[in-house]
């Protein structure tokens, strides 16, 4: 084996495939986790982006139509079974707004509270459904450092393995070790920088959905307050 790893450093084989094949396996199943993360990460970011880039432009839609709907109960009726979360908050808000003034007579403190509560709650269990896969890009981000890091200190056991066998400390014994430890910690580097960076970027964007959702309920309930006073 040290034989075969002199040829390689002597030969200068330092591309990405040869420190992968000249590897030890423990760093070589150190390589392949961070990449299949890599790829997994990546796959998160693309999927999410397309995704919360809809939900924004349906929700700009939803928005303009509720502000031109003369009639909320009609509005309800064409609109309440979507899958956007601003219209899931509106379904849950109209589901509690019937269920509590189905009969008389109406406890209108109670009622506001009810929905306000249930509009919340929407917000957050929707909130909470975006960002489910997220969870993976943070735990990358924090981990696969250290995961390569792992790989680096193997390495390194490696090549001083290889001087103590040789009792030589050239080049040529300790470059392939030296070269696979940084080749992992770099492999570690490439899938938690763009996890970090995208998943600072997407909570960010998922706070400003929050905020909306918030807003949007606020005047939803605002509107019902009104229908409760009207109603006295």
């Amino acid at each position: 084996m040290l034989d075969s790893l002199s040829i390689h450093a002597a030969s200068g084989e330092f591309s990405p495939f040869a420190l992968f094949l000249q590897a030890d396996i423990i760093v070589k199943l150190v390589m392949i986790g961070l990449l299949l993360a890599s790829v997994w990460t990546w796959m998160i970011i693309v999927s999410f982006a397309m995704k919360i880039g809809q939900v924004g432009k349906r929700s700009d839609r939803f928005e303009k139509s509720f502000s031109k709907a003369n009639d909320v109960d009609k509005f309800y009726d064409d609109h309440g079974k979507s899958s956007l979360p601003m219209a899931k908050v509106l379904a849950s808000g109209m589901r509690e707004w019937r269920r509590s003034t189905a009969r008389g007579p109406i406890d209108r403190d109670g009622t506001r509270q009810r929905l306000a509560t249930a509009m919340n709650a929407t917000i957050a269990h929707e909130v909470d459904k975006l960002a489910d896969r997220l969870n993976f890009l943070a735990t990358v981000g924090s981990v696969a450092p250290f995961v390569g890091l792992f790989g680096t200190v193997w390495g390194i056991m490696r090549s001083f393995s290889a001087i103590a066998a040789e009792q030589n400390s050239s080049l040529a014994v300790v470059a392939p070790g030296i070269a696979e430890a940084l080749f992992a910690t770099a492999i570690g580097l490439f899938a938690a920088i763009p996890a970090v960076i995208a998943y600072n970027r997407f909570s960010h964007r998922l706070n400003k959905l929050e905020a909306r959702m918030g807003r949007f309920a606020d005047g939803f309930h605002a509107t019902l307050s009104r229908e409760l006073e009207m109603g006295k």
